[in-house]
C-alpha cells in the first residue's frame, strides 16, 4: 500500500494539503474546528471527496467560525441539507453544530480549543479517543486519530524521510 506522502506527490487534490497543512500545528481555533468538521464529514467517504468539497463546506458553514456555527438552528440545518455542494448527512451536520457549542464551552474553560488540546497532550491515541467521545459528538477512533495527526498531536502524518516531516519538526522545535 502506498503511503499518503508518496500518493500525494503530483496529485491535483492531495499535494497542496499534504505539503502545507497535514501534520502542521495550528493555534487558530477556526482552523482546528474546520479540521475536526472535515474529519467528521469524511467518515465513510474518501478524503479526496472531502477535499473537493472543502470550499463549499467552508462557504456553507461560515468558514467554520465557531460562534456562528454554534448558533445554527433548524433553518440552517435544512439549508445545509439542501446544499448540493456539500456532504449532506444530517447526523454529521448536527454533530458539527453541537461540537461548535462544545468548543465555545472549551473556550470559556480553557481559553481556546488549542489550549484544551495542549492541556491533554501528550497521551496515547486510546486516551484521546476516550476524551473525545466523552467531550464531542461523532468522534470515533479514526476521526480522532486523523484529526490529531492533521494537527501534529499524534505522529504518523508523514514518514520521517518525507521533506514535509522535517519541515514540521523544525516548526515544532521553534515552538510555532
Amino acid at each position: 500500500m502506498v503511503d499518503y506522502c508518496e500518493m500525494s506527490k503530483g496529485h491535483p487534490i492531495h499535494e497542496a494539503y499534504h505539503d502545507t497543512e497535514y501534520g502542521f500545528p495550528s493555534r487558530d481555533e477556526r482552523v482546528i474546528f474546520e479540521r475536526l468538521a472535515l474529519e467528521i464529514m469524511q467518515a465513510g467517504l474518501s478524503w479526496e471527496i472531502v477535499l473537493k468539497k472543502r470550499a463549499a463546506l467552508n462557504k456553507a458553514f461560515d468558514r467554520f467560525a465557531v460562534a456562528k456555527v454554534a448558533a445554527y438552528g433548524s433553518k440552517d440545518i435544512e439549508r445545509l441539507l439542501a446544499d448540493g455542494g456539500i456532504i449532506r448527512n444530517r447526523r454529521k451536520i448536527a454533530a458539527i453544530i453541537e461540537n461548535a457549542g462544545l468548543v465555545l464551552e472549551i473556550r470559556k474553560s480553557h481559553g481556546g480549543f488549542a489550549k484544551w488540546l495542549d492541556s491533554h497532550h501528550p497521551q496515547p491515541k486510546e486516551a484521546w479517543v476516550k476524551l473525545f467521545k466523552k467531550t464531542f459528538k461523532f468522534t470515533g477512533g479514526e476521526i480522532v486519530g486523523e484529526f490529531l495527526m492533521s494537527l501534529g498531536y499524534l505522529e504518523g502524518a508523514h514518514k520521517p524521510e518525507c521533506m514535509i516531516y522535517r519541515r514540521i519538526q523544525e516548526i515544532k522545535a521553534r515552538g510555532e
